[in-house]
């Protein structure tokens, strides 16, 4: 582990309030792109990719979902 660095020009240096604020980056972006990059965050939570179709015995979804509270 000696032989490794981190590659400091690929990370900066920010608050916790810039690093949350969402809405000035995708401010300019145009509707396609923000479809793009929402679409890249759903395959990194499900680990898919574009031309790999979810698997629907895993997820599932139903329209009238009840809350079940504690």
């Amino acid at each position: 582990m000696d032989n490794y660095k981190m590659d400091r020009t690929v990370v900066s240096k920010s608050t916790f309030e810039e690093a949350d604020d969402h809405v000035t980056f995708y401010q300019d972006k145009t509707p396609l792109e923000r479809l793009n990059y929402a679409c890249d965050i759903i395959n990194s939570i499900f680990d898919s990719t574009p031309e790999k179709k979810v698997d629907r015995t895993i997820f599932s979804s139903r329209k009238h979902a009840e809350l079940i509270q504690y």
